[in-house]
């Protein structure tokens, strides 16, 4: 789906659909909400455990570690277009709006 999004983003806009997705790519393709773990995060997070096993850690006596954070992005631009209004509450806790 990541290399669709853009086409995604075109049908839901033609059929006048709002859509909501699990990363912030989505909403930066068109989707009106992105709610999701920060994947660059998730990335980061990865790699300091890979760095942990390549300096001798057994992986299986590592903790399993889950996303400790999720984001959401409201994209203003698509809720406009679709006539959508997005509540104030929603907005206020969201961690980026684009406009």
């Amino acid at each position: 789906m990541n290399g669709e999004r853009s086409r995604i983003a075109a049908l839901a806009a033609t059929t006048r659909l709002p859509w909501v997705a699990g990363q912030r790519k989505f909403a930066e393709a068109g989707a009106v909400i992105s709610y999701g773990i920060n994947i660059w995060e998730s990335f980061r997070r990865t790699a300091t455990y890979i760095d942990k096993i390549l300096k001798g850690a057994k992986p299986s006596e590592l903790p399993v570690e889950l996303p400790s954070s999720v984001e959401m992005i409201i994209n203003l631009k698509s809720a406009k277009a679709l006539g959508l209004t997005v509540a104030p509450t929603m907005l206020g806790h969201a961690d980026e709006v684009i406009e």
